[in-house]
């Protein structure tokens, strides 16, 4: 399946409140950062992985969602190993999987529109200061969105490039990277205005933009 696919289903966490799954999420994130207690990481890491199935969600599943980073995750470790200690390698393995564990779980038991009204009803308060509340919830939704998309395209890159022998080229795989990630923001932007999609009505009701959002994964 698609990394972060919405997979339809009737747990509890799928019938958790979007707004309660996004803040949960950033509380999770803020705290992983600012309290850098490797205990904390490693019962972060073992409760969101007890989630996957209580939500219905295959081991393999939940292991697709970390193997595009898990390259990048050998290579943190390393330099962490050597610049620092091992304790410290294995504290950013740790939040990272934890955090990246987190996010998937989000997208892969709530519908994109759902995600983007939750996001869009508590921001109306951007209206006070100018802001298009409609336009921060859809771009923080793609966000979280595409960064489980953006990982499986790195380690889609990198395993062509290293059949070619380019695999220890940084530029190899950033370029290719870039290139697609280009191009699927254009695919993303011409599907929206296709759909006449309206960012500036402030309580739009528009469906197919909200399909499009969850079709984009």
């Amino acid at each position: 399946m698609t990394i972060s696919e919405y997979m339809p289903g009737n747990s509890f966490i799928h019938r958790t409140p979007p707004g309660l799954k996004i803040l949960m999420l950033a509380v999770l994130g803020t705290l992983l950062f600012v309290y850098p207690n490797m205990i904390f990481a490693a019962a972060a890491l073992a409760l969101v992985g007890v989630f996957y199935p209580l939500a219905g969600i295959k081991p393999k599943v939940m292991l697709a969602q970390i193997k595009p980073i898990f390259a990048i995750l050998i290579l943190l470790f390393i330099v962490q190993l050597v610049m620092v200690n091992w304790q410290s390698g294995l504290l950013v393995v740790l939040r990272l999987s934890a955090l990246m564990l987190t996010a998937s779980l989000v997208t892969l038991t709530t519908r994109s529109s759902d995600m983007i009204d939750a996001l869009e009803k508590r921001l109306t308060w951007l209206y006070f200061v100018g802001i298009n509340p409609a336009k921060i919830s859809l771009a923080l939704s793609l966000a979280l969105r595409f960064i489980p998309v953006l990982a499986s395209i790195t380690q889609e890159v990198r395993e062509a490039q290293k059949a070619r022998g380019l695999n220890n080229s940084v530029i190899a795989v950033a370029i290719p990277v870039i290139v697609r990630t280009l191009k699927m923001a254009d695919n993303i932007a011409a599907a929206l205005e296709a759909r006449a999609y309206d960012p500036q009505s402030p309580y739009r009701k528009n469906k197919a933009v909200k399909k499009e959002t969850s079709d984009v994964d």
